[in-house]
């Protein structure tokens, strides 16, 4: 009986203290998540006065870029809302580098045909 005893007190009191820290850790990185991305769209709205203020020097779009990649690697809404821009714009796709279609959409660049030009 003191061997039952002893494994049901250290089975059960290991469980208990592991519950609540994941649980913990779990709200924490959804937190921490949500704040990257709204840092991410705080960006993305800031790169835009940067650029006009510095026209020669381009510091708006490193700004700008690092804040799309905030926004579409942390936040489900924001990854959603930038596919909707590139499946309704298709022509936007054609602007981004491949690195950064990997890094925020986990794909390659959609391969989309050019339009014949015309000779008259």
């Amino acid at each position: 009986m003191a061997d039952d005893e002893a494994t049901d007190m250290t089975e059960t009191s290991s469980l208990p203290a592991a519950k609540p820290v994941l649980a913990l850790r779990s709200g924490f990185n959804t937190a921490f998540r949500q704040l990257l991305a709204l840092i991410g769209l705080f960006m993305i709205a800031l790169s835009i006065p940067i650029g006009i203020m510095t026209p020669l020097i381009p510091i708006g779009l490193p700004f700008g870029i690092l804040g799309v990649i905030l926004l579409g690697r942390n936040s489900v809404w924001g990854h959603r809302w930038m596919e909707g821009v590139l499946v309704r714009h298709p022509q936007v796709e054609r602007f981004a580098p491949n690195w950064l279609m990997k890094l925020v959409f986990g794909r390659e660049k959609k391969v989309t045909p050019r339009k014949a030009s015309r000779k008259a």
